[in-house]
């Protein structure tokens, strides 16, 4: 819409300088005129290209600003999938949450199928073989974030800000209730300081290569989901994908 304006913009002045030209100004100062003119059409030209490199360049930023948060709320997610997988349930505590990883442990269990005589009435038995879970061990939480930077993990990249975990229940199927988390960070804060216009386009994006609504999210606390709303790129791990 802006560069249209510039461009209507240097259409009427044009024409006016034109006018002026021909019907009150001296022909010994047209060269002024000329001179002007020059620089006007190398301005137009210049905001024209910026108006047009401007989304580009927002894009470019975008990417590479989502890219680190995407990198924590990763991990974010990877601590909770590990909290459940121990405790049975998440948790809002972040802090409690880096405790956890420096301090609990994953039981090591073993499966084996051991044979059972049964009862079936009348004197009759019959032979079953039934499922037995054993603990062989356990493994420190800690290793699996081996490599990984979770002492930082609950800060929100570019910002003095932290990441804000929100935990409930929902029911699966009725009488079913399981525990889900969320944690989302508005697209504004993550863009804050660049063109207020583009990140209001931002926010209203619906999805295909670009991260869909207001928030870049991880979790739901409205279905059972540890998937987060951004688009498989941000997965790929390679940086020339998200420049």
């Amino acid at each position: 819409m802006m560069t249209f304006l510039i461009i209507i913009a240097g259409i009427v002045v044009t024409g006016f300088l034109a006018y002026a030209i021909v019907n009150f100004i001296p022909r010994k100062l047209h060269w002024v005129i000329s001179v002007v003119l020059i620089a006007l059409a190398a301005f137009l030209v210049f905001k024209i290209n910026f108006e047009i490199q401007k989304p580009v360049q927002f894009n470019k930023e975008k990417k590479i600003k989502y890219a680190a948060v995407v990198k924590n709320l990763k991990i974010l997610r990877d601590a909770e999938v590990a909290h459940k997988k121990v405790t049975g349930k998440y948790t809002a505590n972040g802090e409690g949450l880096i405790k956890f990883i420096d301090t609990a442990k994953f039981a090591l269990t073993q499966t084996r199928n051991v044979a059972k005589t049964i009862n079936v009435g009348g004197g009759i038995t019959k032979e079953i073989e039934e499922r037995v879970v054993d603990t062989i061990g356990y493994e420190d939480v800690k290793n699996k974030f081996s490599g990984v930077d979770y002492k930082n993990m609950l800060t929100i990249p570019g910002t003095d800000q932290k990441f804000k975990i929100e935990v409930g229940e929902i029911e699966k199927i009725q009488g079913l209730f399981v525990p889900v988390f969320e944690i989302k960070v508005d697209k504004a804060l993550i863009l804050e300081g660049m063109d207020m216009n583009l990140i209001k386009q931002e926010k209203e994006a619906i999805g295909g290569e670009e991260v869909r609504g207001e928030y870049l999210r991880v979790g739901s606390l409205g279905e059972v989901s540890e998937d987060g709303n951004w688009p498989p790129f941000y997965d790929q791990g390679d940086k020339k994908d998200i420049e």
